[in-house]
């Protein structure tokens, strides 16, 4: 690998029609997939063997051009049921080898296809573990992917877009994938042979904050015997309350929480006042602990993938999550009236909090996985039985 302070040059491998550059202008040639064009993010890894089109569409990878460990992308294809937000969230991918043409009854569409159709960029054909390990070792680095068919490469350009972009820390990208205005979800687990369930007549209602809001997360609720109003990222606590809620969820999301938290945390210390049941997830975590007046910060290695061992303290019982997320709450900054319930095997860093005095608690991690182990569903139940605490009993 050359250095990069060349302008325009020819591809030193046979066939490229991509190369990713680095901030420090360490390049990768390779092959383009999907989109022609140029990407600019933070590039991270997952682990995760299954589920490519749920992360491509995860509203919590904006900002990140994603490299998959697994080498055998493609092979279930793609389908128009299994994404959790409308666009792709992730600026590109970074994979090892071609994408595998599909194999799979639900596939309808090739995902290089799919990626196109959605203007992801992507490379194939280097090395994944070297850069999961550079990923691994050094952090994850600002990262330009360019699919040029013709061959026109400008890495010293490409090199100066990456130096330029800002990174995640400070950068507030929930509201730019959040709704801009309520809307009702009604949509179910899915089901073999019918596909996403219509549940019967629920027994409460959620207020869910979207601060990029999986698709998977809202089906959970619904199966869980909850109509669900979304909201967008910014409401304040009195536009929520407005909708009469039983329970607030406060969603997943992409970027620094601190950056979101300028306008949330207000609106979610508002809303712990009311005594109201309240459920959190990954940044939507983060938001509350910020809420409770403790701090987070950038990870030197974030968790992603579907293989995360976590225990529950008061059970000591182990799950497999699935997480996404390169911020985390500093647990030492968290305040006497919240307890620590999860702890990362991995790394020992928070993964869940309940509060002592209120019906709130959080994790870390993706309960609804999509793609991943199922373990963690019992919080949406836990969530559930919070609101039924509270509801009125019938006489007699």
């Amino acid at each position: 690998m050359a250095d990069a302070s060349q302008g325009s040059i020819t591809p030193p491998l046979a066939g490229a029609s991509a190369v990713l550059v680095l901030a420090d202008g360490t390049r990768f040639w390779g092959r383009g997939i999907g989109a022609t064009g140029t990407a600019v993010g933070e590039v991270c890894f997952n682990t995760s063997m299954t589920g490519y089109q749920e992360i491509l569409t995860d509203p919590s990878y904006a900002g990140q051009i994603i490299t998959f460990t697994f080498p055998h992308i493609g092979n279930v294809g793609a389908n128009f049921e299994d994404v959790e937000a409308p666009q792709a969230a992730a600026r590109g991918l970074v994979l090892a080898a071609d994408i595998t043409e599909p194999s799979n009854w639900r596939a309808t569409q090739h995902l290089n296809s799919w990626l196109t159709a959605r203007g992801l960029i992507g490379i194939c054909g280097i090395d994944t573990r070297q850069m999961t390990r550079r990923i691994r070792d050094l952090g994850a680095p600002t990262g330009v992917v360019h699919h040029a068919p013709d061959g026109g490469f400008d890495v010293a350009a490409l090199r100066h877009q990456a130096e330029a972009w800002p990174g995640l820390e400070g950068m507030d990208l929930a509201k730019d994938v959040a709704c801009r205005q309520a809307y009702a979800s009604d949509e179910g687990p899915w089901q073999l042979g019918s596909g996403y369930a219509r549940p019967g007549t629920p027994r409460f209602h959620v207020v869910a904050v979207d601060y990029g809001i999986k698709r998977n997360i809202l089906r959970q609720l619904v199966g869980a015997g909850c109509r669900v109003t979304v909201v967008p990222a910014e409401s304040t606590a009195e536009a929520i309350l407005r909708h009469r809620p039983d329970g607030i969820f406060l969603s997943n999301g992409p970027g620094d929480p601190a950056a979101t938290g300028v306008y949330a945390v207000p609106a979610v210390r508002d809303l712990l006042q009311t005594g109201l049941p309240l459920f959190g997830i990954c940044l939507g975590h983060q938001i509350l602990s910020l809420a409770l007046g403790a701090r987070t910060e950038k990870m030197a290695l974030g968790h992603r993938g579907a293989n995360h061992p976590v225990k529950d303290l008061a059970s000591g019982k182990v799950e497999i999550t699935s997480q996404n997320h390169g911020f985390v709450v500093r647990p030492e900054s968290l305040p006497a009236t919240a307890e620590i319930t999860h702890v990362s095997l991995f790394d020992g860093s928070n993964e869940g909090i309940r509060l002592r005095d209120r019906p709130v608690f959080s994790v870390q991690y993706h309960p609804e996985a999509s793609p991943g182990p199922q373990d963690s569903h019992y919080l949406f139940d836990r969530f559930v039985a919070l609101m039924d605490q509270r509801a009125p009993k019938a006489a007699g």
